[in-house]
């Protein structure tokens, strides 16, 4: 496979999950998560000759994610000009008006917790299996899943905090 067609493929797959993951960083911010978003796909372009495959691609994409979103997050105000034409358009996610303040608070929520916990639980939401997470956290699965617990019972104290 060409490595064009294998990032097409690449890119399609994962967009909308690292779009999410980049949402959840920058506070629900759709416009900073696309920027973080575009330039971690060029990042997999120019890095995917040297992907080894000692892990999963998506663990890989992930972890090129996260130290992204750190990275902007670190340097807000040193922005990369970056030419999207070349990267096919997905189409954005629309909620109700209702259900888009609630992820807002949920946003918000996840945005007070320590960096790997963010990590942790922003790849929950997207669906990623334990294994994964784990692996890309540094962790066992054991210690995973006593952490999860306590984010989740972290944020919904924080999301009931903020209903009142």
């Amino acid at each position: 496979m060409k490595k064009k067609e294998q990032f097409n493929e690449i890119y399609n797959k994962h967009y909308q999950k690292v779009f999410r993951l980049c949402k959840g960083y920058f506070c629900g911010d759709i416009e900073l998560a696309s920027d973080a978003t575009q330039e971690i796909f060029i990042k997999v372009w120019e890095k995917l000759d040297t992907f080894r495959n000692e892990s999963s691609i998506s663990t890989w994409i992930y972890r090129i994610a996260v130290n992204t979103c750190l990275l902007y997050l670190r340097k807000s105000s040193s922005k990369k000009e970056i030419r999207t034409e070349s990267l096919p358009q997905i189409v954005s996610e629309a909620y109700s008006d209702e259900k888009d303040e609630q992820l807002k608070q949920m946003y918000k929520c996840i945005q007070k917790l320590e960096e790997a916990n963010k990590i942790i639980i922003l790849m929950i939401l997207d669906g990623v299996e334990y294994e994964q997470i784990a692996e890309v956290i540094g962790i066992s699965e054991e210690t995973l899943r006593v952490r999860v617990h306590r984010i989740k019972k972290s944020l919904t104290q924080c999301v009931q905090n903020e209903n009142i």
